[in-house]
């Protein structure tokens, strides 16, 4: 027992020692049981692990650090914890981490590099690997950051580093499908962040697309990737003579569609609005919002398996197998209120 300032005792936290004394074997057998469970005998480790039951003994991950390197740790570095889009990526994410006996440290970049770059190499030295969502990076600085510790970057392409993309052409193929069967034949892309690699590569499908069915299109922005941002591009949208917008994300949608209705546009009879990601709320909107929907809880998951793999590899002895994507990791288009036929 451990006295405190008041005379009272605490009781002391339970050690490998005390678990070793109470199964009857050398705590260096105790280490190897909790930390690679499998390479003892059945009854060992089970009478190992029963001690350590009733002593309510818990592995501490950083003293495990220590001799080994290991903390069982992973840090995952979104670019806007407020965005609703990474909720189920984080769920995802977090479950597939618990399964695999890991522990998400959670951070944001809030939109910028710089600050990104930061917040990893503060958090490096304490976890095992990286994964960042939506990076505003350099590939330069990405790869850099590859080379000093395991990384995965989810929702972009870099050469030299391990990324994770869902495949967005499937759902921009859908939605213009769906508008030039409501006879739209002018459409407006709202892009994201100047320096979002998937804004670009939204353009770069919904070009093609549009083209294939004798569309126009204009694309309007950079803008920025919230309600307001939506909402601050209404007036250049009216402009633009489209009848119909597709916007980077769900939150710049909404935006737009209540600008439209504080300005008495009616949607969709005036304008067809569609969302990109499908986010939480994004059918509590009047009309509902149509959009883009992206398997944000398998990418999430998946994530975890690419960068448990990456972990894997620079700690000799550990093995992951090479975690290949459900098939198929393809967006979709959800059609609801917010789209309908041209305006005559």
């Amino acid at each position: 027992m451990i006295g405190n300032s008041d005379g009272a005792s605490t009781p002391r936290a339970p050690t490998i020692y005390d678990v070793a004394r109470l199964a009857g074997v050398n705590p260096s057998t105790v280490s190897r049981a909790l930390s690679k469970p499998g390479r003892l005998n059945a009854k060992t480790e089970k009478l190992i692990l029963a001690a350590a039951k009733t002593l309510n003994y818990r592995v501490n991950p950083m003293a495990r650090a220590l001799p080994t390197g290991r903390t069982n740790t992973f840090g995952l570095i979104v670019a806007d914890i407020t965005n609703p889009v990474f909720f189920p990526f984080i769920r995802g994410a977090e479950q597939a981490a618990a399964r695999s006996g890991y522990t998400l440290v959670l951070a944001e970049s809030r939109e910028s590099g710089e600050r990104e770059i930061e917040t990893a190499a503060r958090i490096a030295p304490s976890v095992d690997g990286l994964v960042l969502v939506a990076s505003r990076s350099s590939d330069a600085q990405l790869r850099e950051l590859s080379d000093r510790k395991p990384l995965v970057v989810v929702n972009r392409r870099i050469d030299g580093v391990e990324t994770l993309v869902a495949d967005s052409e499937p759902g921009i193929d859908q939605a213009l499908e769906l508008l030039a069967g409501l006879a739209h034949r002018s459409l407006a892309y709202l892009s994201g962040p100047v320096d979002s690699w998937m804004s670009t590569e939204r353009w770069r499908i919904i070009v093609a697309k549009a083209r294939q069915r004798g569309m126009t299109v204009i694309e309007l922005g950079p803008g920025v990737p919230t309600v307001d941002g939506g909402r601050d591009a209404y007036e250049r949208i009216i402009a633009s003579g489209a009848t119909a917008v597709l916007a980077y994300n769900d939150l710049m949608a909404i935006g737009l569609l209540r600008a439209a209705q504080q300005r008495g546009l009616r949607v969709p009879e005036r304008l067809s609005i569609i969302g990109c990601d499908d986010i939480f709320g994004a059918d509590f909107t009047t009309p509902p919002l149509s959009t883009i929907r992206t398997p944000l809880a398998v990418l999430g998951e998946l994530a975890v398996l690419r960068i448990l793999e990456r972990v894997a590899g620079a700690f000799p002895g550990d093995s992951v197998s090479r975690a290949d994507a459900p098939a198929p990791l393809a967006t979709e288009i959800i059609v609801r209120g917010s789209t309908g036929p041209a305006a005559r």
